[in-house]
Parts: C-alpha cells; sequence; structure tokens
C-alpha cells in the first residue's frame, strides 16, 4: 500500500518546487505527484463574469469529496482520472491524466492540511513556510508566465484573497503537520530534508512497517482522573 504525503502551505511557498526536486533526488519512479489545484470546482456552466468574482484561496472552491475519494483510491492503490484545471479559464479543462500510485504518493496544495478527513489518509504530513514578500514575489513571476495574468490581477487578487485566506485558514493548518519546513530562499536545505524525511517513508513502504496515527496519551481519561486521585 503506498504511504500519502500531504504538503500544505501558502501559495507560492515552494510546494510544487520541493516536491519536485525531492521525486528527482530519491526514486522517481517510485514517486507519484499530485497537485490539488486541480481540483477546484468545476465552473463550466458558470459565467465568465461569475468566475473572475470567486474567491479561489477560500476553501469552498475545491471540490473536497472527488478529492477525498481520489486520495483514498491512490491510498488503496487505484489510479484515478485527475481532472486537469484552466486557470486562463477559471474552470476544468476536458481533458483528464491519469495518475497511478506508486509507492509514495505526494499530493501538495494550499489546502493539503486543512480537511480532516483530508488529513486522515496521510501518513505524514508537511507544512511549507515562506514569507509573505517572498510568495508574493514568487506569485506574480508563475502567475505572468504561466497563468496570462495581468500585473494588476495579480497584485489585486493576492491582497483581497490571497494573504487574507492564508492568514485566516492556510497558515492555522499548520498545526497539524508532522514537519514544518522553512523555504524562504535558495540557500537553505529544505531539499535536503525532505528527502531524508520521503525517503524514510520509501523505506517503511518497503518493509511494511506503516502505521496508523495514534492518540496521544498525553491527556488521557487516566492522566486527568490522577490529579484528583484522593491520597491514602
Amino acid at each position: 500500500m503506498p504511504a500519502i504525503i500531504l504538503v500544505g502551505g501558502g501559495s507560492s511557498s515552494g510546494k510544487s518546487y520541493l516536491t519536485r526536486a525531492v521525486s528527482k533526488a530519491l526514486d522517481p519512479e517510485k514517486v507519484t505527484l499530485l497537485t490539488l489545484d486541480d481540483y477546484y470546482k468545476d465552473q463550466t456552466n458558470v459565467p465568465m463574469e461569475d468566475r473572475l468574482k470567486v474567491n479561489y484561496d477560500h476553501p469552498n472552491a475545491f471540490d473536497w469529496p472527488l478529492m477525498r475519494d481520489h486520495i483514498r483510491k491512490l491510498k488503496e492503490g487505484q489510479p484515478i482520472e485527475k481532472p486537469i484545471y484552466d486557470f486562463v479559464n477559471h474552470t476544468r479543462s476536458d481533458r483528464t491524466e491519469t495518475i497511478v500510485p506508486k509507492d509514495l504518493v505526494v499530493a501538495e496544495g494550499i489546502m493539503a492540511l486543512v480537511d480532516r478527513k483530508l488529513r486522515d489518509l496521510g501518513d505524514l504530513c508537511v507544512f511549507i513556510q515562506a514569507k509573505p514578500e517572498r510568495r508574493f514575489l514568487r506569485r506574480m513571476i508563475r502567475d505572468t508566465r504561466e497563468r496570462g495574468r495581468t500585473m494588476e490581477s495579480i497584485v489585486s487578487q493576492y491582497f483581497a484573497t490571497v494573504q487574507p485566506m492564508y492568514d485566516e485558514v492556510v497558515e492555522p493548518s499548520s498545526i497539524y503537520a508532522d514537519l514544518i519546513v522553512n523555504n524562504d530562499g535558495v540557500a537553505n536545505l529544505a531539499i535536503d530534508v525532505l528527502t531524508v524525511v520521503f525517503n524514510q517513508q520509501l523505506e517503511k513502504v518497503s518493509k511494511g512497517t506503516l502505521h496508523k496515527r495514534a492518540m496521544s496519551d498525553e491527556f488521557t481519561n487516566e492522566v486527568f482522573a490522577s490529579l484528583f486521585a484522593k491520597e491514602d
């Protein structure tokens, strides 16, 4: 059974870059990469003027049932037909991509750690951290080059929804991370750290030693009861 690694973090924190780099550092034949950005809701029947008003940094913009179903199937070793999102037209493309689960399935996206049901499917939860100004510059470069956005629309969206939703929704999800990695610049060890950790997950898969998350015994009923136990 594959190991599922969920990688969350703010927009342009470097999630895609880091996961691709780690996949190459390991054995690419053992790692399946998945971007959760493709799970925005289909808006084919929504007028373009209304699509432009959607807050794409809010959880309501995502197709959670499909996302959970696909991650669950990958965890069970089943292939999926992943949607492909068209970021220029703000809706799903009419094409899909066949995703076959390998030993390690790495799913990355801003909402990767937000939903409890999705987190429950993960064997490891990682949060990529970067300063707002660096994320803003990275997003500006990406959206102009890859998504055909104007400078004005990028700046407007960033301050209207991207940063506010990061503060309200995305950053708080970091408390669920097993590992928080800083990615503020090129001169850091983010790739090295993640390579070591992902490789450990691969070793667990090969040995069949993946285990379910266990509830901590730090605050059990027995512990609290002992606080009020009468002394003889």
